[in-house]
């Protein structure tokens, strides 16, 4: 591993690695298996968040996939969405994921960006740290997922402050 991944905008080419990011991650909690038939964005991951007004961000070291970050406004309003946010479990506590989350906001706020909402799976406890850091509210909503994790998910927002 080196010091500092290099954080870079995905190619469709990166659907493998990505689906062996989130496989690992998914490996580390009870009753959350990766079913790649319910990924089918990672077929060409970056054409599909291009095609959803946003853009998907990974980390590489040494030619591996260990992290990723998506950022999206399918309506174009103003309002994105955070998707496919994934670390390796060595990577975590290292800044990369503020990192990625800088670079994929950045590019948001380019693109017109005043609010970020996302939905986490509740067993996904790390991630709820991280996004509470970043001073995201998490919403009074939950919705269950009908796949292969049988999960839950809460919702979180965040209203960024705009340049005056």
């Amino acid at each position: 591993m080196t010091e500092q991944p290099l954080i870079r905008p995905a190619i469709d080419a990166d659907g493998a690695g990505i689906a062996h990011l989130i496989a690992a991650v998914f490996g580390e909690y009870d009753g959350c298996p990766f079913v790649i038939a319910e990924f089918p964005e990672l077929a060409a991951p970056a054409s599909h968040y291009e095609r959803r007004g946003g853009r998907l961000f990974v980390a590489e070291d040494g030619g591996a996939i260990v992290g990723s970050f998506a950022i999206s406004s399918p309506d174009d309003d103003g309002v994105f969405e955070i998707n496919k946010v994934y670390l390796d479990r060595r990577r975590r506590g290292s800044g990369l994921a503020l990192r990625l989350y800088e670079t994929a906001i950045a590019e948001a706020r380019a693109r017109g960006c005043r609010t970020l909402k996302l939905w986490t799976d509740t067993r996904f406890l790390s991630g709820h740290r991280f996004y509470e850091k970043l001073g995201f509210a998490r919403q009074p909503v939950v919705r269950y997922l009908a796949d292969a994790t049988d999960g839950w998910e809460f919702a979180y927002r965040l209203d960024l402050p705009q340049p005056a």
